[in-house]
């Protein structure tokens, strides 16, 4: 991959935004050797007496840690999985589960860190997730020291910079981010591939030429009465068309959608507001044309999941958001639908007016992650939990049982590539499942977010679950895009994120408030300077310029 961080005239993302990397000029630096913390024997229960890279964890004797679980509604919590047995039977851990709905994970776990009552571990967690209630964890970078896996990836795949990019004003890291050895971009569009063959049309090298496409498409099909539709609007404080405004940011030099975060965007030199950039202008405006050309459908901006792949499905659309995953069901559901001659593709993200630009959530190697409550360091088993925590999220061991499971029960190994056994499948990838498989996360609990961060993490990993032609789609985007510089880190002080907490929240409402309105045209484009002047009344400028000083730059 080409990754470039020079100055240039391309938007990227903070150190602060969900998945993010960094570098590791300005802000605060990583603490000096020597100032790592002791674990003492009263802390020491159940705990290997050696423990270093590429050791197989077990608790020396029964131990139980609380864990703060984000149940999913797709594979909902049994215990009598699989994995739940494998951690008692052969690691010698239980959990006292401290269970929220997906729906709800988000504000629970807030709440629960700010009053002292979360599990031990807190998976699941990016650190814009709790940069406003790290007085609640445990600054985990004070035991590095007894995280040798974590630690041996760190430093093979050159991610030092990226992780000191990470700490606050005191040089601490709250978070441990889940690792990827390669960057992992996923989302982008499908489109109807039988179609676009049709109208003789390749796959769209450029925005601009995607929505020409598209015009030929409404036009080779009338019954359609827009060709793209869009969804993923319902998360995430409901930013509309948040997973492809994100995915397109980068060619139009802005951060945007799920990619928004803090709202600020390294230009070279110092931070800006994503919100008021030029880009930020240019992808408003770009989306808006596709709204009044009558290519995009304007309910794509608030339409709920279901509503949008039923279009899609049911062939009213040529072009929806996609990724790895869910081009299994946009297919499964036009096979549902009748339509078997149907031929779904992802195309590789277009290029814009900056580039072919990957913004740096989508091309960084950092994922969900985990934290840990503050006062675990108190507990009797504290040294047992990192070394466990250290083995499933970080060692090639540990990484593989939480994703494959155990080999002989879940899958083999042919010609030295790991399969499901016959009558398991995940996501369509065995072709030996049969009519009604057992579900590899759904009755066995394996490849879970809350055990399994990063997919898996080393390359090898990621893409042993991965169809061939997603295998190529990241080879692809990662051969073909550069990476937008990320900026240096902003390691805010304590206060700083109090000062900076409601004026964030409140801008970024407004700007994703006045998204929808630019795009659906419910609010005329000319009116920008207007929106600026609105966002300035909300501290918009003062926002920017404790970004800056944070970040250690000129505001």
């Amino acid at each position: 991959m080409k990754i470039r961080y020079k100055a240039l005239a391309l938007g990227a993302a903070t150190t602060l935004a969900v998945g993010l990397a960094g570098c590791t000029s300005g802000g605060a630096q990583a603490p000096e050797e020597g100032d790592a913390a002791a674990i003492g024997e009263e802390q020491s229960v159940g705990a290997m007496e050696e423990w270093g890279v590429g050791d197989s964890f077990k608790a020396t004797e029964p131990v139980t840690f609380e864990l703060t679980y984000r149940d999913h509604p797709n594979y909902p919590f049994k215990d009598d999985w699989s994995i739940v047995k494998h951690h008692a039977d052969d690691l010698n851990v239980t959990f006292d589960y401290q269970s929220i709905p997906l729906a709800d994970f988000g504000t629970k776990r807030t709440q629960l860190i700010q009053t002292g009552d979360a599990g031990d571990i807190i998976p699941s967690t990016y650190l814009a997730d709790v940069q406003n209630v790290t007085a609640g964890l445990l600054p985990i970078s004070d035991y590095f020291d007894y995280l040798p896996n974590f630690m041996d990836k760190v430093e093979k795949w050159g991610l030092e910079g990226e992780l000191d990019s990470r700490r606050d004003a005191n040089g601490d890291l709250h978070v441990l981010p889940g690792l990827l050895e390669n960057a992992k971009p996923d989302y982008t569009i499908a489109i109807r591939a039988d179609w676009w063959e049709e109208a003789g049309l390749e796959d769209p090298k450029t925005w601009d030429e995607f929505a020409e496409q598209l015009a030929v498409i409404k036009e080779a099909h009338p019954e359609l009465k827009y060709p793209y539709t869009e969804r993923w609007n319902t998360t995430n404080n409901n930013q509309p068309l948040a997973a492809v405004l994100q995915l397109a940011s980068g060619n139009f030099g802005t951060e945007a959608g799920w990619g928004f975060g803090d709202g600020v965007t390294w230009n070279g030199e110092e931070y800006e507001f994503s919100g008021t950039q030029e880009g930020f202008k240019e992808l408003l405006t770009y989306f808006h044309g596709l709204v009044e050309d009558g290519l995009l459908d304007p309910d794509g901006l608030t339409q709920d999941d279901d509503a949008a792949k039923a279009k899609f499905t049911t062939g009213q659309a040529a072009a929806i958001s996609s990724n790895s995953q869910v081009i299994t069901e946009y297919r499964n559901g036009l096979a549902e639908a009748g339509d078997t001659e149907a031929e779904v593709r992802n195309i590789v993200v277009p290029g814009g007016p900056a580039g072919d630009i990957m913004d740096p959530t989508t091309g960084g190697h950092f994922e969900s992650g985990v934290a840990f409550s503050k006062d675990v360091a108190e507990k009797p088993y504290f040294k047992a939990l990192l070394q466990y925590v250290d083995w499933i999220y970080f060692s090639d061991e540990g990484l593989e049982f939480a994703k494959w499971g155990v080999e002989g029960e879940t899958f083999e190994v042919v010609d030295g590539k790991r399969q499901l056994l016959d009558g398991i499948d995940w996501n369509g990838i065995n072709p030996n499942a049969g009519e009604d498989p057992k579900l590899l996360n759904a009755d066995f609990g394996y490849y879970n977010g809350v055990w399994s961060l990063a997919h898996g993490s080393t390359a090898d990993l990621v893409q042993s679950t991965l169809a061939p032609e997603v295998v190529e789609f990241q080879t692809a985007m990662n051969e073909q895009k550069e990476v937008a510089d990320p900026g240096p880190g902003i390691p805010l002080t304590e206060a700083q994120r109090t000062q900076t907490a409601v004026t964030q929240s409140n801008l970024a409402t407004a700007v994703h408030t006045a998204t929808a309105q630019f795009i659906k045209g419910d609010r005329s484009l000319d009116d920008w300077d207007a929106y600026v002047a609105e966002l300035q009344g909300l501290g918009m400028d003062e926002y920017v310029a404790t970004m800056n000083e944070a970040a250690g730059v000129a505001g």
